[in-house]
């Protein structure tokens, strides 16, 4: 059987941006038979994320990502229906998840490998298992839950940087949830920012490109900050963490200012700004939402209901 598929076509280098020419479209075959235990595949959703830049990289400087190869076909977070099925749990028309799924429009995979979905849990929505209702949601939902210490009734203050990305935008509508009392978001443009606060429910948000952030942050944040949920470091970062609270928590999703330099994760702070950390006891720790998959189920099956209920607005 002919298909298409998407391979690595070069590297951008450890301090490049990607560029388009990095990939390339190319025609393949896969067998016609399916094996016992397989299952053939039609792709339908592809979820394309920061990290997948350590992935560009010979070494992604992670050891729990593997680099993806030069001239082999790119993968990550996808969805798809099974066609034809030679595995006992899997059948004809079953939509299937993975974290490995290959760029291509058929594939011929390990039934062993793929997770049952079921759409009527993202009301029929199936692209919200690779958003909301899947990793993202699931990082946004236990990072919170694990390295945000929000209590109800404690009158948090929550600052979300990257406010307006798939995980950010759900963070801050899950700290609301969690019981923060104050949700304030960073974003790149006035109209993400209009997003924010009249759809998902933030306080307020701030363009970081337009005027002083710390200002504006002083200024939002009166009582100062207690949850930091960090998607992009740099700058922003040490705006944020100058004006936290004695031993209030930054949760460490994400760095994507830093994805396109060859620096360790997490980047190390500025002098000024560890010292701020250090003696306001801020804790910073690396945040791995694949340690906590015993808690992935109950986690979906929450993110869902709020997704039904109308109290997780995704776009």
């Amino acid at each position: 059987m002919i298909i298409q598929r998407v391979v690595l076509n070069s590297r951008p280098g450890k301090n490049g941006v990607p560029v388009a020419e990095n990939f390339r479209l190319e025609q393949s075959t896969i067998a016609d038979t399916v094996q016992a235990g397989q299952v053939r595949v039609k792709t339908l959703y592809l979820s394309v994320d920061p990290y997948m830049r350590c992935r560009m990289n010979e070494d992604t400087g992670s050891d729990y990502l593997q680099p993806w190869q030069l001239s082999e076909v790119a993968d990550g977070g996808g969805i798809g229906v099974v066609e034809e099925s030679k595995h006992q749990n899997l059948a004809k028309g079953d939509f299937v998840t993975s974290f490995t799924w290959p760029w291509q429009t058929v594939a011929i995979l390990d039934g062993d490998s793929l997770q049952k979905l079921l759409p009527q849990l993202v009301n029929g929505r199936l692209s919200y298992f690779l958003g909301a209702a899947g990793i993202t949601g699931l990082t946004a939902l236990l990072g919170i839950r694990e390295k945000g210490h929000v209590a109800a009734g404690a009158n948090q203050t929550m600052v979300v940087s990257g406010a307006a990305g798939a995980c950010g935008s759900l963070a801050g509508q899950i700290g609301r949830l969690e019981g923060c009392s104050r949700v304030v978001g960073i974003a790149g443009t006035d109209e993400k920012c209009s997003i924010l606060v009249q759809e998902m429910g933030f306080d307020a948000a701030i363009n970081y490109k337009k005027g002083d952030v710390a200002k504006q942050l002083r200024e939002l944040c009166p009582g100062g900050v207690d949850v930091y949920f960090d998607n992009v470091g740099g700058d922003i970062s040490d705006a944020v963490i100058s004006q936290m609270n004695q031993n209030s928590h930054i949760i460490l999703c994400g760095q994507i200012s830093q994805y396109n330099k060859d620096v360790p994760y997490p980047p190390p702070l500025p002098a000024d700004i560890e010292k701020i950390q250090k003696e306001r006891n801020i804790t910073r720790e690396r945040f791995l939402v694949l340690n906590y998959m015993d808690k992935q189920e109950a986690s979906v099956l929450q993110l869902c209901q709020w997704i039904q209920e109308g109290k997780l607005k995704v776009r």
